[in-house]
């Protein structure tokens, strides 16, 4: 959601807005679908190769992020998204209890309780949240994969239950394919980031290239910098690399799916390169033809 947007929204259905009539689980699903399908990002959510028993339940679990996500960035206070995460995750609790209230929770939890899923990822989510409201530089490379560890490897195992394979074989792979994402996601958003700003690039990694902040400060593109990310670059696509056999570990019904993640990561960080790494003046996109061509390149390569 735009700012604007969710503060609307915010104001419509958060913590000092004027009581409503709790939604039905169909209206509570249909304000799930439609905020899912109107926000656009390099990785597709709820798309048309999605099994459609799951769609749904895809679509609710991403509200539930991107609400969080909101919560953290889009209400211009560091200690206001503090308090909002914190009713955030009461109202995550209220779900778990059956008392679920705000349109994402009446939606969500029919989706845990289908699929049994644990409210612990879901909490973990909110950590990194929260870690975003109070850290914005990260000394070793350690630290940041301990932040991927909360902000993206909980939605891999959110989504093992949702393909009733959270088996402890998978974990490490799905781990491995969503802190991949997350880095691909980082990497092209350096300059958003850095307008909030946060760094996630190393300082170890600076160091090592000599990059300094007075130039991150002043945008510079230089050999320093475009070799600083092309070694962050190859090691997000080792991540990805290495979750490829999660690929033939899951249902048939998830394969497209989560070979599409992987793909389209790997496609971003090909445009990252494509730009020579000059990710201050413009954001990697994939374009419309490059979609296509991803989309039908899984669905030929999994149904052959």
């Amino acid at each position: 959601m735009t700012d604007s947007i969710f503060m609307e929204e915010l104001e419509r259905f958060g913590p000092r807005s004027t009581p409503w009539d709790r939604p039905t689980a169909a209206q509570a699903i249909s304000y799930c679908r439609n905020l899912a399908r109107k926000h656009y990002e390099n990785f597709t959510v709820g798309s048309w190769l999605l099994p459609r028993h799951l769609r749904q339940h895809f679509y609710s679990i991403y509200a539930y992020c991107r609400w969080a996500d909101d919560l953290a960035d889009e209400v211009g206070s560091q200690y206001n998204s503090l308090d909002l995460l914190d009713w955030w995750e009461d109202q995550l609790h209220g779900c778990y209890r059956g008392e679920a209230q705000h349109p994402v929770f009446v939606a969500l939890s029919e989706t845990v309780s289908q699929f049994d899923i644990p409210r612990k990822p879901f909490c973990d989510l909110l950590i990194a949240f929260r870690r975003d409201q109070q850290k914005q530089r990260y000394a070793t490379f350690d630290e940041l994969l301990e932040y991927c560890r909360y902000s993206a490897n909980p939605v891999g195992r959110i989504i093992l239950y949702l393909g009733n394979c959270h088996v402890e074989r998978n974990w490490s792979f799905a781990d491995s394919l969503c802190t991949g994402l997350q880095l691909t996601n980082l990497w092209q958003d350096v300059a958003r980031d850095f307008d909030r700003n946060r760094i996630y690039i190393p300082i170890e990694s600076w160091q090592k290239f000599g990059y300094s902040e007075a130039q991150f400060q002043d945008r510079v593109t230089n050999e320093s910098f475009r070799q600083l990310m092309a070694f962050e670059v190859d090691r997000a696509e080792s991540y990805l690399r290495q979750a490829t056999p999660l690929v033939e570990l899951v249902p048939p019904d998830l394969r497209i799916d989560i070979d599409l993640f992987l793909r389209g990561g790997l496609t971003i960080l090909t445009a990252i390169r494509r730009i020579n790494f000059d990710i201050w003046e413009q954001r990697p996109t994939v374009s419309s033809w490059e979609k296509t061509r991803l989309l039908l390149a899984v669905w030929w390569g999994t149904t052959t």
